[in-house]
């Protein structure tokens, strides 16, 4: 580990134990997003991990940048996920985006002065985002003029600015998608009731309305026929994130449950004596470990052509994996792990929504399987037995119709 990775990772664990872990129930109660947290964590430098540092940032490669979450994931693991989100869009902006963009933007996103978030999902489309009828067209002095409307926005009406997918024609497929930026305060821009969630109310999460909202060409960060590649790359990235943050929330849930069990008096001795309490936590244990080396090997196949593989099996097992130890964890404390100040409510209902976000973990499992098929077609055949008269049957020509 060099040293600035562990001068920012532990810049990262500060923040996760003195500023998120203190605060976050007072924040979910007030249904607000913290912005004065987010200003802490771009002073300590965790809100533009991959970009350039002549534009600001910490010029992480995504390998090293992606453990952050790990960190911040042992506050919150809804934090973690928002945070993550306006590093890529950081990442995307600082790499991709026109001189003028940069000039305007880079350094306010690195700082963390201004937020970012990515806008994709559309409401009937879900994981279908080639689905898509948010229409961008290209007017004669070369703004582009958007309608439509994207679902599950975070950050909705708190972030400064939102890297949206557009479709630029009504041609089936994605040869016509692009990504542009839009301001916030752009005329027409609008934005739905916050969605009701159940441990994350101070992240606004809502619907985002486009109507007839005027961009400059500045702000095109994937021109017409890199939009969805660009996007998915996104994904893959925002997947191992995920799984970054799950193991801080994995630790989170262990921690309160060996930090009860081993003062808890049962049965002449203290919980954390009996076998039975040892092995649920070393599975846990385990699994974490697993789920650690796992999200790492990910993030640095990132960018080739293993990675969306990889991701995929990060993001379907380390959620996974967290929601089966923070319901181990809850079953350890007993009642008492139903309690608020416990925290592994909080916890269990956070593992279940990083299950979902940024492609549920089935649509990781449809991934592998492809994968599956296309490694089974270059193998060679093994014999399969055939049933009574099946061989027959099969020699018999099909008649031609």
């Amino acid at each position: 580990m060099s040293d600035k990775l562990e001068s920012i990772l532990a810049a990262a664990h500060d923040h996760a134990t003195q500023v998120v872990t203190p605060n976050v129930d007072a924040w979910n109660a007030a249904k607000a997003w913290p912005r004065d947290a987010s200003d802490k964590a771009g002073a300590a430098g965790l809100m533009g991990l991959y970009a350039p540092e002549a534009w600001g940032g910490e010029g992480l490669p995504l390998s090293e940048g992606i453990q952050v979450y790990e960190q911040l994931g042992l506050g919150d693991g809804a934090y973690a996920f928002a945070l993550s989100m306006h590093n890529i869009c950081t990442f995307a902006g600082c790499g991709y985006g026109t001189d003028a963009f940069k000039e305007k933007w880079a350094h306010d996103l690195t700082s963390g002065r201004k937020l970012a978030n990515f806008a994709l999902t559309e409401p009937q489309s879900g994981s279908d985002p080639v689905k898509m009828y948010t229409r961008a067209t290209i007017n004669d002095d070369g703004t582009w003029t958007i309608s439509g409307s994207k679902a599950w926005v975070s950050l909705a009406a708190e972030a400064d600015i939102y890297f949206t997918v557009v479709k630029t024609s009504d041609a089936p497929g994605h040869k016509d998608m692009a990504m542009i930026a839009i301001p916030a305060d752009a005329p027409g821009i609008s934005f739905g009731k916050p969605y009701e969630t159940p441990s994350y109310n101070y992240l606004p999460m809502s619907e985002m309305y486009l109507d007839k909202v005027v961009v400059s060409a500045d702000n095109i960060i994937l021109p017409i026929g890199q939009g969805l590649q660009g996007s998915l790359m996104a994904i893959d990235i925002a997947r191992v994130s995920i799984a970054s943050g799950c193991c801080g929330l994995m630790q989170a849930a262990l921690d309160t449950a060996l930090a009860y069990s081993k003062n808890r008096k049962m049965f002449g001795g203290k919980n954390l004596d009996l076998d039975g309490i040892q092995w649920m936590l070393g599975e846990v244990a385990t699994d974490l470990e697993v789920s650690r080396l796992l999200y790492r090997k990910a993030a640095q196949a990132l960018g080739t052509p293993e990675g969306p593989l990889m991701a995929a099996h990060a993001k379907r097992f380390v959620p996974d994996a967290a929601v089966k130890a923070t319901n181990t964890c809850t079953q350890v404390l007993g009642g008492m792990g139903l309690l608020q100040p416990y925290g592994l409510d909080r916890l269990s209902r956070l593992a279940q929504m990083l299950r979902i976000v940024d492609g549920t973990t089935e649509i990781s499992r449809v991934v592998i399987g492809r994968a599956l098929q296309k490694r089974a077609a270059g193998l060679p055949d093994l014999p399969v037995p055939k049933g009574f008269g099946e061989e027959a049957a099969d020699a018999v020509p099909v008649a031609a119709e």
